[in-house]
Parts: structure tokens; sequence; C-alpha cells
């Protein structure tokens, strides 16, 4: 089992800036078809200063990080994980050219199936660069024991 001392530990603390390219780029890969999400003009015309940046587009930037010397300190072996859970929640919107201030921590570890599988709650505070709470990002990590 995942150690349970790990709970409240910061993983990812860290500031990014997403660019226009990246939002269109998103927004293409998931289909997102809606004027504002591709077109800067469309979205100044529907009252955005820029493009905003996409639903779930958030926890793509979680996935630039390098990889994590915290999953080596709890045990986590990568072949053995699924990615089980995500949610959103949203405060105000984001754009491209906000700086974005991503702070991660866990905040729960648990087991199920008598130890066979370990849960890591994983929640990410993002806010931009005055500080103002744009989201939160909350998953959920899962390894196979045996």
């Amino acid at each position: 089992m995942i150690d349970k001392k790990f709970i409240g530990k910061v993983i990812a603390d860290f500031r990014t800036t997403a660019a226009a390219s990246q939002l269109r780029f998103f927004a293409k890969a998931t289909g997102e078809t809606r004027a504002i999400y591709l077109d800067e003009a469309a979205a100044r015309d529907a009252g955005h200063p820029g493009l905003p940046l996409p639903p779930t587009f958030l926890f793509s930037l979680e996935l630039v990080q390098p990889p994590s010397a915290w999953r080596d300190e709890l045990g986590i072996k990568v072949e053995r994980i699924l990615h089980g859970e995500q949610s959103f929640t949203y405060h105000r919107m984001a754009y491209a050219g906000d700086t974005l201030h991503l702070q991660t921590r866990i905040t729960d570890i648990y087991e199920k199936k008598g130890g066979a599988l370990d849960f890591l709650v994983r929640e990410t505070r993002v806010t931009n660069q005055d500080g103002e709470h744009v989201a939160d990002l909350r998953s959920v990590l899962v390894q196979r024991n045996g």
C-alpha cells in the first residue's frame, strides 16, 4: 500500500502560460467546433479578451511536467497505474497568454479489494497571474498491486 504519510504532500508547484496555438490545437484534437475556442476575433466578438481555455485543457497542462520523482518516492510503478477519475470545478475563465499557477497535492490514499488496488487522490488548485482562483482539478490514480 502507498504510505498514508504522503497525504498533504505537494507534488507539483509550477507556473505556465498557455499559447493560443496550444489552445487551438487542443480544441481541434478534442472535437471542439465553437468558434470562440478557435478564432480570436470570434472570441472577442463574444465578449472575451482572447481565446478562452477549452474545457478540460487544464488537465493537459499537468501533463507537460517532466516525469516526477514523487512517484518513485511513493513507490508507484508506472506500468501498474491507471487513470481512475478526473473532475473539474471552474471558478473563472482563463485565456491565452494568462500565466497560470498550478499546485498539486495528495489529498487521500486508500486501498480496495483487500489491498489489490491502491488509490491516490490528487487535487490541483489553479490561479492566474493576478492570484485569482481559476479552477480546482481532482484526479484519482489507481495502482494495481501484486
